[in-house]
């Protein structure tokens, strides 16, 4: 994601992208379903008792263990303990607070990205390259394991040694995990923070599953990716929720070409290094009208849909993408479709507003809910 060069980026992505593919990605929904009732046997446990929940601590424990089983065909065991094993995911949050300015520190990265800092693991970045390491070694002894993401690149890499290093598997997997997990999260956290403000919408998308469920779909405990995403106000709602909030704040860089560049009359001399900031595209009003700021899912249902499509770059755009963005959106269906059949939840604070810090990523936290389970649901 932060190669500069475009060959290069090309070339590694032909090595990696085959694992990304959402035909190899489905293999895994059945383990990825089983990992999201972990999160709704807490939210039943939370339901019973009524004691708030923290539902950004819970998403982010989910979507660390299924990056686990897509990558590695194993959780890293955060749901199902309940707690952040070993300030793994405190680190991660840490290493993106370091993400979002090293790269305009050159001589401070040269000093703590060395193999002896990454070894020790002291900083950040070192920590999460060895649980990922780890992770790696112990899939490739796993006999049960699937044909995950991981297996993948190592089919690729005995086939093409000359084109890519296990060096690149590791480093490639611990982008995934650093970076995919707290996107998913901050998405959920959205979702379900501005369906809750508008409760008109939540009962819609409720009313579009109960629709499905008529004609035999949305049955299973986990509602299956082919189902939720054919529910067009349910993937409004996900669109819109990550549009007024996006996960990730800060653009990834490009540089002018030999010759400069000219964008929108703008010329730009070789070497400048420009980028786009999906909070400032998501919220221009001249793309998106007046409402710009406001959670309108209907926007993604009108006419004009179409022509601002390509405005809507959560996960970047052109040979710069996510290569990731399949698991999000699998993830983001499911648990999203799922949640709303099942439980009503609000605030235990309905007049307090979410905290957070941007970083390359941003992921919410400081808003308590109460989950209170649907009679008629499926859990």
């Amino acid at each position: 994601m932060s190669t500069l060069d475009p060959k290069k980026k090309v070339e590694r992505s032909r090595n990696l992208a085959s694992g990304y593919s959402l035909s190899n990605l489905i293999q895994s929904e059945d383990a990825v379903s089983h990992t999201i009732e972990m999160l709704l046997d807490w939210m039943n446990k939370y339901a019973e008792s009524q004691e708030p929940m923290e539902l950004d601590k819970f998403f982010t424990f989910t979507a660390f263990d299924v990056v686990g089983e897509v990558l590695f065909s194993k959780q890293f065991g955060f749901l199902q303990q309940g707690v952040d094993i070993g300030n793994a995911i405190s680190n991660s949050l840490a290493l993106n607070a370091y993400a979002a300015i090293g790269g305009f520190l050159q001589p401070l990265n040269l000093i703590v990205a060395n193999p002896l800092v990454t070894w020790l693991g002291i900083m950040p970045m070192g920590h999460l390259f060895n649980t990922t390491k780890k992770a790696i070694n112990d899939r490739e002894k796993n006999q049960e394991a699937r044909f995950d993401i991981v297996a993948h690149w190592f089919k690729n890499l005995a086939q093409h040694p000359d084109r890519m290093k296990l060096r690149d598997i590791h480093a490639q997997a611990t982008t995934n995990v650093g970076a995919g997990a707290d996107t998913v999260s901050c998405a959920l956290q959205s979702f379900v923070y501005h369906m809750i403000r508008h409760p008109t919408a939540w009962q819609r998308v409720r009313d579009e599953i109960d629709a499905a469920r008529k004609e035999g779909c949305c049955t299973d405990r986990v509602v299956s990716f082919d189902h939720a995403q054919k529910l067009p106000y349910l993937q409004a709602c996900i669109k819109e929720a990550i549009r007024v909030f996006s996960p990730v704040p800060m653009g990834l860089p490009r540089v002018a070409p030999k010759g400069g560049v000219t964008i929108s009359n703008r010329s730009f001399p070789a070497g400048t290094v420009l980028s786009i900031n999906p909070w400032v595209i998501h919220h221009s009003k001249e793309i998106w009208g007046p409402d710009a700021d406001e959670f309108k899912p209907q926007r993604w249902l009108a006419e004009s849909a179409a022509a601002i499509e390509k405005y809507w770059i959560p996960f970047g755009a052109g040979y710069m993408s996510c290569p990731g963005q399949n698991v999000t959106k699998i993830e983001l269906s499911k648990i999203t479709a799922t949640i709303v059949r099942d439980y009503d939840i609000r605030q235990v604070d309905t007049n307090q507003e979410w905290k957070y810090k941007a970083y390359f990523t941003v992921v919410p936290h400081s808003w308590p809910c109460i989950i209170q389970k649907r009679e008629q649901g499926a859990s």
